[in-house]
């Protein structure tokens, strides 16, 4: 979910950034963009090694 935000408020930043010609604000908001890529990516990666070691469980509701 905090990757959502991340991306969100970066991409808002630099689509700011780049109208008021901001090019600090801009690059602060495409360093939060990629933050929230690095973190879908992680808890992607989470979910596949449980998956991979619970892969014969059941999961909760199923």
């Amino acid at each position: 979910m905090g990757e959502l935000i991340d991306k969100a408020k970066g991409k808002m930043k630099e689509t700011t950034g780049a109208a008021t010609g901001d090019r600090s604000l801009e690059a602060e908001g495409k360093a939060d963009t990629a933050k929230g890529h690095i973190k879908e990516k992680f808890e992607d990666a989470k979910r596949a090694i449980k998956d991979a070691v619970d892969g014969d469980k059941p999961r909760r509701g199923e």
